[in-house]
């Protein structure tokens, strides 16, 4: 009997009878692959291999669902219990996700050391053997009692072992390792990785079993798989940060049970990963005071104020089309704001190559850093320098005026903290917010005057 061949849309995870060049869910363009269907037993339903069964159950009143609060607990990596939103809840299901050897495994090592003083961890392993995680666990001084090993790749032998150990915390590394025997696709096809996902939240939901799953990413940032694999989990946390550089941040993308972008720093050190307490100190280390073309803004990565320095080349062009590179930066809001530099702030920058970094490998999405940007830019042009003890807050319009921001209370004070004294805001918090101790507050309404006063 002839295989059934079914399609998947990598990006949404929508079912397709035929290939097309574009998915019609999500109307992403070369996203569609291949996968045969899972083959269905006489009456009917798809075969499966053998999970965590949970027991039938029935529609309930709202009122007749007991009211209580999730059960926390602590990890032992005060980073990480941050970016959870407090601690790890029992019974979630948490995606790790990050670029191999970045440290996903290290991380997850490391927290067992601490977990194993009160619970039962199971470590699953489908890439080293027990031998290697018992090495890296001796470089890690990792001393877990409580710590199980196993390395195995089929999903009937892991349940097996979870219904025998009944651990309180499970972590598989990494899920694009694991398959189902009973299914004909190979492993880390889409199919395996939607089902062996299911059958760990069978687990985590019916049993009460605090699951980490390691995920690989893929060549543009996301987790190898279908998006449909981040909305079947709890939290999804991102490790990023390049191999060459010590520093490694963790950013909660997705979290059930806290806020998201809220990220935790981590350093890695020759007996593993190190906490950074202080990421503002750690993004400003080394930062020069003397030369153009960069400035200090303060961020919110989810409650917590971060303070990152932005840089920006301009250089004239050698060719008709001028160049735009940005790293940690959007691309496209850096065009947007050169744009409006050049039409409501004078400066002829359209014709320069212009080069965007952000200090430290931390990713700038919000629009308060929009000020700090444009001062950058004309610092670079003009090659003037911004002072060392000023830093810049404030989103920028199409027409050159500076919007307000939120959380700015919290902003302030970490620039104070930081040892700033003067700090760049747009006029529209005047008569909101009283001037601190010690910082002195240059309110500006547009662009221009922000030029004007700094440059």
């Amino acid at each position: 009997m002839k295989t059934k061949v079914l399609f998947y849309c990598t990006e949404c995870g929508n079912e397709l009878a035929k290939w097309a060049g574009q998915c019609p869910a999500c109307r992403a363009w070369n996203t569609i692959v291949e996968q045969p269907a899972q083959s269905k037993s006489k009456n009917g339903a798809a075969t499966r291999g053998n999970t965590a069964g949970m027991a039938r159950s029935t529609p309930k009143r709202m009122d007749e669902v007991p009211a209580g609060t999730e059960l926390r607990f602590q990890t032992g990596m005060q980073e990480l219990d941050r970016v959870l939103g407090g601690g790890a809840v029992q019974g979630s299901l948490v995606l790790v996700g990050g670029a191999p050897g970045i440290g996903k495994s290290t991380l997850m090592l490391q927290i067992c050391d601490s977990l194993c003083r009160f619970a039962t961890v199971l470590y699953v392993s489908g890439e080293e053997s027990e031998r290697q995680i018992k090495l890296r666990a001796e470089r890690l001084n990792v001393r877990g009692e409580s710590l199980y090993l196993l390395a195995e790749t089929e999903l009937g032998d892991v349940v097996e072992a979870v219904n025998e150990r009944k651990p309180d915390v499970l972590i598989v590394d990494s899920i694009q390792t694991l398959y189902n025997s009973a299914l004909p696709s190979p492993p880390a096809s889409i199919a395996q990785v939607k089902d062996c996902t299911m059958a760990l939240m069978q687990i985590a939901k019916g049993q009460g079993i605090t699951v980490f799953v390691i995920g690989h990413v893929n060549k543009e940032g996301s987790i190898a798989g279908p998006k449909v694999l981040e909305h079947m989990v709890d939290c999804v946390l991102y490790f990023e940060g390049e191999r060459q550089h010590s520093y490694r941040i963790l950013r909660a993308a997705k979290n059930r049970y806290g806020a998201t972008n809220e990220i935790g720093v981590f350093e890695m050190e020759d007996s593993g990963l190190a906490e950074v307490p202080n990421p503002s100190e750690m993004l400003l280390a080394g930062r020069p005071t003397d030369a153009p073309g960069t400035c200090v803004t303060c961020v919110m990565e989810g409650v917590r104020p971060v303070l990152a320095e932005v840089q920006a080349l301009l250089v004239p062009t050698a060719s008709h089309i001028p160049r735009r590179t940005a790293n940690g930066f959007d691309p496209n809001r850096a065009m947007l704001l050169l744009a409006v530099l050049e039409k409501r702030g004078g400066l002829l920058v359209g014709s320069c190559d212009a080069y965007i970094n952000v200090i430290g490998g931390l990713t700038v999405e919000e629009p308060a850093a929009d000020l700090a940007m444009i001062l950058a830019f004309a610092s670079s042009f003009r090659d003037k320098v911004i002072p060392g003890d000023l830093a810049v807050v404030g989103e920028v319009g199409l027409t050159g005026e500076l919007r307000s921001v939120q959380a700015l209370g919290q902003r302030l004070s970490e620039i104070q903290r930081m040892g700033f004294t003067k700090c760049m805001l747009p006029m529209e918090h005047n008569k909101r917010l009283a001037e601190p101790d010690g910082l002195h507050l240059i309110r500006v309404r547009n662009i221009r005057e922000a030029l004007a006063a700094i440059l």
